[in-house]
């Protein structure tokens, strides 16, 4: 109430506030977390923070799927962010639910109109043509940037399949991960779709447009600032977290400075891009899993 209150006054900052505190209660009633995260976003929205904006509509998005306030906000914001496919993705799935929601409408038909024509690298989509064709769209930019793509022919015609490759790590793999793909914005910046993997709870995180120049550490802000329900001991706090990222060729780890850039990391020596998808490893500090899982292993520091 002290939210909208703030709201209603136009004073957004503190309305961000109060809905934070109203998230770190813990309610246990998902529909009121998702009005909290939904009504948070759209104060980020109005402040211009449209990436945590975006965060908080995915987050209300997975507590309520059906919760059409947060599938407006999370297609404004890719309008804003310029991601015009994932736009028009987030209006087709709220028009699954109201066909004649005017907003959705109105955006969706804004974004085809926006959407440039060959700006998607598409790396895991359902090709028409050979694999190749597609996929030298763009290659020039990952040449200049450095970046290291892997792609790999998954049948006789050498097609790519449907969706993203299916990720795994030592046991559990996430296969919620569809329909996202490296795409270039107005600006002539990549943005990429990241997943996330905490191997000691077998849980993921994604984030759909993950800005090349946008440090970890400001995403790790955002994405933890209330506890995952599955962190019971607590102990998932931005700057206790350690990332990392894995050399399979060599069966090696990479430690991240959380205040590098998405681009720098992306760009080192032994970072390959698998499936279109950057993975990254996070680990709880001195924690005695962490300790367990890099026994053995040889560990990088970047």
């Amino acid at each position: 109430n002290e939210g909208n209150e703030y709201f209603k006054e136009k004073d957004y900052r503190r309305a961000v506030v109060a809905y934070t505190e109203g998230l770190k209660k813990k309610c246990e009633d998902p529909e009121l977390n998702a009005v909290l995260h939904t009504n948070r976003g759209a104060a980020e929205f109005y402040l211009g923070n449209y990436r945590s904006a975006l965060n908080d509509a995915i987050q209300a998005k997975k507590l309520k799927p059906t919760h059409l306030k947060a599938i407006i906000r999370g297609a404004l914001c890719h309008m804003e962010l310029k991601n015009f496919s994932e736009a028009i993705a987030w209006c087709e799935e709220g028009l699954q639910i109201d066909s004649k929601e005017k907003k959705l409408v109105e955006t969706r038909a804004k974004a085809d109109k926006l959407k440039p024509e060959g700006t998607l690298l598409e790396v895991g989509a359902d090709f028409s043509t050979h694999w190749w064709c597609r996929a030298v769209m763009g290659i020039d930019l990952l040449c200049e940037r450095n970046i290291k793509l892997v792609l790999e022919p998954s049948n006789e015609e050498e097609e790519l399949s449907d969706g993203l490759a299916e990720i795994s790590l030592d046991g559990f793999h996430s296969d919620n991960v569809t329909g996202a793909k490296v795409h270039l914005d107005a600006d002539g910046n990549l943005n990429w779709p990241v997943l996330f993997l905490y191997p000691e709870h077998e849980q993921t995180d994604f984030i759909a447009a993950f800005h090349e120049s946008s440090r970890f550490i400001d995403h790790l802000m955002v994405m933890f600032a209330e506890l995952p329900p599955w962190d019971l001991e607590r102990k998932y706090l931005p700057n206790n977290i350690e990332l990392y990222f894995e050399d399979e060729e060599r069966a090696e780890m990479y430690k991240l400075n959380p205040e590098q850039t998405l681009l720098q990391v992306l760009q080192h020596k032994r970072y390959f891009v698998k499936a279109g998808t950057p993975t990254i490893l996070a680990f709880v500090r001195h924690s005695p899993f962490s300790k367990k899982y890099f026994s053995g292993k040889k560990v990088h520091r970047l």
